[in-house]
């Protein structure tokens, strides 16, 4: 129903306006009393396994990538439809409008997205009092700088936003590899990166000393084979959980698209299946490096249960998707948590 009834009627509304709709109207509808759990039923495999990593236990290794609930507005509704947990933001720590618009698009034919969103948020001020309390979702926070702050203020910026949703946050995730705040991706140099995770960590250890919140950093396809390493070696150092790879990538080569339809989206990152083979390369470089010291959550061109399979068989301990969702439909989730198990 989904791909021949919902995807061609959403098809007819921009990317963005289509995002916004859909995952209005299944916040609407989780709303409603009864019906989440009626939507668990249905949609969360049975044969799933659960996965114990950065001392929680995940109901299944399949994970919502930040950027789907920027605000963290519906998470418990996503975490309804098999989502093992979702990654909310990336919030800033001041409220922000993004690019302008349009800044979201859709490659058919390469079943990809393009987006130059530029962390549009609401603030993590804004977000914290939806992310207080009780919750049966696990949530992790992706946490970004404001784009009008300086490089030189960049550390307060994530001090700032790691304070306010570190005591609500099962995971944060410092993200310094999207493509569409200037300057963001300079931070993943480690002389830049490592003051910046040993600031954040000690903000996370202030606010919340009795429980200990996992760090993880997000980083970019585009890293140099070197760099990843470096990464690798630095987030072992300072002791960091895990590390999310990977981002959206800027490369546009290999695509089926047309070189008219590509250039009419312009730039911004790329994500869907142009990214899995440079995803899976870098989920190996990190595995060998890292062995079985960090939490690998893998990211990027992920759409099948053969896929799903193959990133664990590589050393990833979580997944998460996005763009495949887009093309998929809600029983993507669970598809992939069933085919893992």
């Amino acid at each position: 129903m989904y791909r021949a009834l919902i995807r061609p009627l959403l098809y007819l509304l921009s990317a963005e306006t289509a995002h916004h709709l859909a995952f209005g109207c299944l916040c609407i509808v989780a709303a409603i009393p009864g019906v989440k759990p009626l939507l668990r039923s249905i949609f969360h495999s049975r044969d799933a396994r659960r996965v114990d990593a950065l001392g929680l236990s995940f109901p299944n290794a399949i994970g919502l990538a930040a950027g789907f609930d920027k605000d963290a507005i519906g998470y418990e509704a996503l975490g309804s439809i098999g989502f093992g947990f979702v990654e909310i933001g990336t919030l800033t720590g001041q409220p922000q409008p993004g690019n302008p618009t349009p800044r979201l698009f859709r490659l058919p034919k390469d079943r990809a997205l393009v987006n130059r969103m530029g962390f549009n948020n609401r603030g993590s001020a804004d977000a914290v009092g939806r992310l207080r309390g009780p919750r049966r979702t696990i949530v992790g926070v992706n946490i970004g700088k404001t784009k009008v702050v300086s490089e030189g203020d960049a550390i307060n910026d994530y001090v700032v936003s790691a304070r306010r949703v570190g005591p609500h946050a099962d995971y944060v995730v410092v993200n310094v590899s999207s493509p569409n705040t200037p300057g963001l991706r300079d931070l993943q140099a480690t002389e830049k990166l490592r003051p910046l995770l040993q600031a954040v960590r000690e903000a996370l250890n202030e606010v919340s000393p009795a429980r200990h919140v996992p760090l993880l950093v997000k980083i970019a396809p585009d890293l140099a084979d070197d760099d990843v390493d470096a990464v690798a070696d630095m987030a072992l150092d300072l002791g960091l959980d895990g590390i999310v790879a990977t981002n959206t990538t800027i490369r546009r080569d290999g695509l089926q698209s047309s070189a008219e339809e590509v250039e009419r989206c312009g730039s911004g990152g790329l994500s869907g299946p142009p990214l899995h083979h440079r995803a899976l390369e870098v989920l190996k470089r990190l595995k060998a490096k890292t062995g079985d010291r960090l939490t690998l959550i893998s990211v990027g061109g992920i759409e099948t249960p053969e896929q799903a399979r193959e990133r664990i068989e590589a050393g990833a301990t979580l997944l998460q998707i996005y763009t495949a969702l887009i093309y998929e439909g809600p029983f993507l989730p669970k598809r992939l948590a069933k085919g893992v198990a």
